[in-house]
């Protein structure tokens, strides 16, 4: 949850609403740790989705990634109406066959209402009880579940943020492990050290849950590969993925790590910037990828006064795949 962040963002005077707002949440977060505690909600797992699928050899995917600014209106740092902006992100992701957001806390239902995705996981509800990670896809979603994050930082700690792990069906018997995950966020010394562990975590979920398949990881990292306290580029290292704008956009180079690096102010990325807002994707010795095209959709997620739809910049990426046997 990105109340304060290290880059630059539109101000507001609402101090006395965090106040009430963050004793509202601590209050609300500590009777869902006792719930979870007790076993009533642990990873929260779908109904799997059965569907005969035809064979096909390769095929086209188009990627989205997008942390919709989904955080109740009067703490939001987006300019624009939420209910507004979101029902309007739930209609222009329909171009998009997998879209992963991040933030979809209170808007969930303006997100939904117009969407023609028929695959979509069920929202964990609004702040302080979801983590603010949907799956929208055009491809059955044959598993799906939740994981909290063991590490938070701040504010982050007011909801249970984490990542989600579904498997999606491409073609008959041709499946891609996908994770949509959303990191601990700022930049002081206790945040980075949360973010890593985080990371980790990740690292060692699929490790064990996926750990010869396919993998799509994308999501808010709040990372960058500069950064001397971000530990992303171990970790897409040590799970063997590659970087859809390093590959496509950085003539597939790796920026190193500058100890004077300033992240530019996010609204302003372009395609040339690295994002925290990542897409990586890794081989398996039977699905193959090849990333075609990688764009910050700047023009498709604004208004029609111009504005940014969210805080963030939304990513897209086109690849194909083929199986081979």
């Amino acid at each position: 949850m990105l109340l304060y962040l290290s880059y630059e963002r539109h101000k507001k005077q609402w101090n006395v609403r965090i106040l009430f707002f963050s004793l509202f949440c601590l209050i609300a977060w500590a009777l869902l740790r006792a719930k979870m505690e007790a076993g009533v909600q642990a990873a929260t797992m779908a109904p799997i989705a059965h569907v005969e699928l035809p064979v096909a050899t390769s095929g086209e995917l188009q990627l989205l990634t997008y942390n919709i600014a989904g955080l109740p209106e009067l703490i939001s740092s987006a300019k624009t109406s939420r209910a507004a902006s979101i029902a309007s992100i739930g209609k222009k992701v329909n171009h998009f066959d997998i879209v992963h957001v991040q933030e979809d806390f209170n808007y969930n239902k303006f997100l939904y209402q117009d969407n023609a995705h028929p695959y979509r996981t069920v929202n964990m509800g609004s702040i302080p009880f979801g983590d603010g990670l949907s799956t929208l896809s055009k491809y059955p979603i044959v598993h799906f579940e939740r994981v909290a994050w063991a590490d938070c930082n701040g504010a982050d700690c007011l909801t249970p943020k984490g990542f989600s792990f579904s498997r999606v069906q491409l073609a008959k018997d041709v499946f891609v492990d996908m994770y949509n995950l959303h990191a601990t966020a700022q930049n002081d010394k206790n945040a980075c050290k949360a973010r890593q562990k985080n990371l980790i975590q990740l690292l060692n979920f699929i490790r064990e849950h996926s750990p010869c398949n396919p993998l799509l990881i994308m999501g808010d990292f709040n990372a960058h590969y500069a950064h001397g306290r971000d530990n992303v580029s171990d970790f897409k290292e040590q799970i063997g993925a590659l970087d859809a704008w390093v590959v496509l956009m950085n003539n597939a180079d790796y920026p190193k790590v500058d100890p004077s690096f300033q992240a530019k102010p996010i609204l302003s990325l372009t395609d040339r910037c690295e994002s925290i807002d990542k897409i990586l994707f890794r081989n398996s010795d039977h699905l193959i990828f090849t990333p075609k095209s990688y764009k910050v959709e700047k023009t498709l997620f604004s208004s029609q006064q111009g504005e940014d739809l969210s805080d963030h910049c939304a990513i897209s990426m086109a690849m194909d795949w083929t199986w081979v046997h």
